[in-house]
C-alpha cells in the first residue's frame, strides 16, 4: 500500500472509531454490537500499522547507497502517522519496556510520550492483573502467537477495564522481537470493582485539596486531644478511633504498628482500619502479618524516615497474605505512603496509609500533612514500659 493510501486509511479509520465512540456514549446499553464494531476496527488497524511497520523495515534494511532520497521522508512519515493514531497503541521491547507510544495511548496511560517511554508497561496495569499481564507477554515474545485479553489500567487516582490486543513484531534492526499493544473497549461492557472514584474532578482544585487537609488535621487534633484529658491519657481507644478517622475521611486502609521496645523488630501490628466493604479475610490478613517481615513498614521503623509511592510499582513492599499473593493485590491497591510516629524519645511506630486504585493518588501535601499526624499520635502514645 503507498504511504499515500495508508494515510487516507488511517484518517477514514478514526472518523469511523470517533463515531462509535460517541455511539457508545449515547447507548450505552448497547455495548456489545458497539464492541465488536470496536474489535473488527482494532484488527483492521493491526494490518495497517503492520503494513507500516513492513515499510519501515525495509527502509531500514535497504544499504544506504541502494536508498532513494525520499526514504527518510518516508520514515518520518510513518513515524508521525503511528504517533497521530487513533488507535490507543504501544510498543514493547522484549522486556516489557515502553519503547514508543503514541498520543492516544499516552492520553490513556495519563502521562505524556516523553515520561512514560521506557517505563514497564505492567506498571500501569492494575495489581491484580500484572501477573497475568506479565505471563501474555512472556508467551507473545517467545513466539506463541497473539494475545487478546481482558484487563485493567490503574494511574493517577483512576481506573478502566480495557481489552489488550498483543501481537508480536520483528524488525531487522531488532535483536530481539517487540509486542505491539493496542487498547480498546472490553468486550464485556467492564467490571465494577470497588466503590466509585470518591475524588470528583473539582476536587482537583487546589484550594479544596488545601480544606479537606486542614479538616482532617483539625478532627484528629481534637480526637487526641479528647484522649489526653482527664481519665482518658493512653486509651488505645484513642489510637483505634484516630485509625478510623483516616480510614473514614483521607483513605481506604489505615495500619497502626506500635514498638514496645526500642528494638523495631519488636513491633506489633496495633490497629487495622479499613473500608466498610472489606471482607473479613481481607482484614485477618492484613491483622496477622508481622510488620518487620515486610519493606513497609520495616524501612520506616528502622530508619525513621517517610515513604510515598504514588503509584505502586512493587507489590510486595507491604509482605505477603497467606496464599502467597503480594498484600497490596490483595487489597486493590493503588497508592500508599508511610510516617514514623516520633515520640520525645524516637521512632514509636509507623502510621500506613492506603487508597485503592479508583482514588486520587497520595502526593507529597498529603504525605506532610500525614506526617504532622504521625507526630502528633507519636506525642500522644504511653511512655514505653521501663
Amino acid at each position: 500500500m503507498h504511504l499515500a493510501e495508508l494515510q487516507r486509511e488511517i484518517t477514514a479509520l478514526g472518523e469511523r472509531i470517533a463515531a462509535l465512540r460517541d455511539t457508545h456514549t449515547m447507548y450505552p446499553d448497547d455495548g456489545q454490537s458497539t464492541a465488536e464494531a470496536a474489535l473488527a476496527e482494532l484488527e483492521y488497524a493491526e494490518r495497517l500499522l503492520g503494513e507500516a511497520g513492513s515499510q519501515l523495515a525495509q527502509a531500514h534494511a535497504d544499504p544506504p547507497e541502494q536508498r532513494r532520497q525520499g526514504d527518510d521522508g518516508d520514515r518520518a512519515l510513518l513515524r508521525a502517522m503511528f504517533t497521530e493514531l487513533s488507535v490507543p497503541v504501544v510498543l514493547l521491547d522484549h522486556e516489557g519496556y515502553i519503547r514508543r507510544i503514541n498520543n492516544v495511548g499516552a492520553a490513556r496511560l495519563g502521562s505524556g510520550p516523553g515520561y512514560l517511554t521506557g517505563k514497564p508497561f505492567v506498571h500501569f496495569v492494575d495489581l491484580r492483573r500484572r501477573a497475568a499481564m506479565r505471563s501474555w507477554l512472556a508467551a507473545v515474545v517467545r513466539g506463541d502467537g497473539d494475545a487478546d485479553l481482558e484487563s485493567r489500567l490503574a494511574q493517577r487516582g483512576w481506573a478502566e477495564d480495557v481489552h489488550l490486543t498483543l501481537t508480536r513484531v520483528e524488525l531487522p534492526t531488532e535483536p530481539n522481537p517487540l509486542v505491539l499493544v493496542a487498547m480498546s473497549p472490553p468486550m464485556n461492557g467492564g467490571e465494577e470493582e470497588g466503590p466509585a472514584p470518591l475524588e470528583t474532578e473539582v476536587e482537583d482544585q487546589v484550594v479544596v485539596l488545601a480544606a479537606r487537609r486542614l479538616d482532617v488535621l483539625t478532627r484528629m487534633t481534637r480526637l487526641l486531644l479528647r484522649s489526653a484529658g482527664p481519665g482518658g491519657a493512653g486509651k488505645p481507644l484513642a489510637l483505634t478511633d484516630a485509625a478510623g478517622l483516616l480510614a473514614d475521611s483521607y483513605a481506604d486502609w489505615v495500619i497502626v504498628d506500635v514498638c514496645d521496645l526500642p528494638d523495631p523488630r519488636a513491633a506489633r501490628r496495633a490497629v487495622v482500619a479499613g473500608p466498610p466493604d472489606a471482607t473479613g479475610e481481607q482484614r485477618e490478613e492484613v491483622s496477622g502479618a508481622a510488620p518487620e517481615d515486610a519493606d513497609i513498614p520495616g524501612e520506616v521503623l528502622g530508619r525513621g524516615q517517610s515513604l510515598l509511592f504514588p503509584l505502586i510499582e512493587e507489590e510486595g513492599v507491604l509482605g505477603r497474605a497467606s496464599s502467597g499473593a503480594p498484600l497490596l493485590s490483595v487489597l486493590g491497591a493503588g497508592s500508599l505512603l508511610s510516617v514514623p510516629l516520633r515520640g520525645s524519645r524516637g521512632v514509636r511506630g509507623a502510621l500506613t496509609l492506603i487508597r485503592r486504585s479508583n482514588r486520587g493518588s497520595f502526593r507529597l501535601a498529603d504525605l506532610g500533612l500525614i506526617e504532622e499526624i504521625g507526630e502528633h499520635i507519636g506525642l500522644a502514645l504511653p511512655p514505653r514500659p521501663e
